[in-house]
């Protein structure tokens, strides 16, 4: 009972720091105790979950935007873009069935999830490896098969051609594939701490090429 009574009294004092003490100490230990179950217990369970090492990414380039971002309008997008996709035999009606078919931006937070090569399809959006500081995030457009391993192919819907290293992108490359935009524009809350950092033509906010 002693040790069960001196546990509920560190409980009571600990629970009174993190959420109620309004003091600077008691604010202090309740961001320390949020950064640990955050980085610790959520995204730990996430990762396990997700079947990914990345299961929320914020966009930090401007290659998948579409001008009007969240009420774009997609005739008017196709109508820009069309005669790239023309060479991979992707029609507008096409286009229209493929995942996120209004992109996302800059500052957006997706989530992603592992998905197996096999089932990844020309319009899905992918995360991969290319030896960049960050992973690449695109649209896949064409998908090949050599010795029994996927080749996929991607683009960006606001980039004008691709990227050498988005020609050719092994199973190995592979993060995950992205399922919605979680958190349109909250992603700036962490970007804007580096965009000093960037080449001045990559930063502010996104317009269409």
């Amino acid at each position: 009972m002693k040790k069960e009574g001196k546990f509920k009294k560190f409980w009571d004092k600990f629970w009174f720091i993190v959420w109620k003490d309004n003091s600077f100490k008691g604010w202090l230990i309740s961001i320390i105790f949020l950064f640990i179950i955050i980085k610790f217990v959520f995204f730990p369970l996430l990762e396990l979950s997700t079947g990914t090492k990345l299961p929320l990414v914020i966009v930090e380039s401007c290659s998948m935007h579409h001008q009007g971002h969240l009420i774009s309008n997609f005739d008017n997008w196709w109508g820009k873009h069309e005669t790239k996709y023309f060479k991979y035999q992707i029609t507008k009606e096409n286009f229209k069935e493929f995942s996120m078919k209004k992109g996302f931006s800059k500052g957006d937070i997706l989530f992603i999830v592992g998905v197996k090569p096999k089932k990844i399809k020309q319009g899905n959006i992918i995360i991969f490896e290319a030896n960049y500081k960050n992973p690449i995030i695109h649209r896949v457009i064409s998908i090949n098969q050599e010795k029994g391993k996927y080749i996929f192919s991607t683009l960006g819907d606001n980039n004008s051609g691709q990227l050498m290293i988005e020609e050719e992108i092994s199973e190995e490359q592979i993060i995950g594939k992205a399922v919605f935009n979680i958190a349109p524009y909250f992603g700036w809350i962490k970007l804007y701490l580096f965009e000093f950092q960037k080449p001045e033509s990559e930063r502010g906010f996104c317009e269409e090429n």
